[in-house]
């Protein structure tokens, strides 16, 4: 039996939504964020730094949103049905990139973004190379899109799934307005059935 630690409101609902995709059967423990936004102490019970999501397969416990995914697709989908096949090498490759994409180079500068909502303006400079940074990384993301539907092409994969999460990052932030064939992805996304699942079962 698989169970999630989940913090409410956070990026593990996209690890829920793989789930989800994937059919299987899981256990949901949710926690509620403290007054401070932080995650609270129990979860160091799982893992030491005490984030999410963590998910723990029998006697395997594993942190990341990318590694999680990877370890799921490898063991849960032998049809790859959300993943190329490793023989596939180069479709592989680019997978992988998109897969890890939106927790390595995109999410900072949107998390700074996110901060400055929060915490109000950035110093000059800071604001500056942040706000360059974003319009570099959503303009590669719209390029990449293009018209197509999907990230990789015509066909959902996982990595829609972690793409998913920048791109509504993105939009809670009020980021996509140049980029309208992102608002469309985004809808395309949450309109799939296995996210309405997983929105409704994680709390959002």
């Amino acid at each position: 039996m698989i169970t999630i630690h989940h913090l409410i409101v956070g990026r593990s609902l996209f690890t829920v939504w793989l789930l989800e995709e994937l059919e299987l059967t899981y256990e949901l423990v949710a926690y509620e964020r403290l007054p401070t936004r932080r995650a609270p102490d129990e979860l160091k019970e799982i893992h030491p730094l005490g984030k999410s999501p963590v998910i723990v397969d029998d006697d395997v416990v594993i942190a990341e949103s990318g590694a999680i995914a990877e370890y799921l697709l490898e063991r849960y989908d032998p049809d790859h049905r959300l993943a190329p096949p490793i023989s596939n090498r180069e479709q592989r490759a680019r997978f992988l990139q998109w897969l890890h994409y939106p927790e390595g180079s995109a999410f900072l500068p949107l998390s700074y973004k996110l901060l400055e909502s929060m915490a109000g303006a950035l110093p000059e400079g800071i604001a500056a190379f942040v706000q360059s940074e974003v319009r570099l990384h959503l303009d590669y993301i719209s390029s990449s899109l293009g018209a197509q539907p999907f990230i990789l092409g015509p066909d959902f994969t996982a990595a829609d799934i972690g793409m998913g999460y920048i791109t509504s990052l993105a939009d809670r932030l009020e980021l996509l307005e140049e980029t309208p064939n992102l608002e469309a992805y985004l809808e395309r996304l949450r309109v799939r059935p296995a996210f309405g699942r997983a929105f409704e079962r994680s709390g959002g």
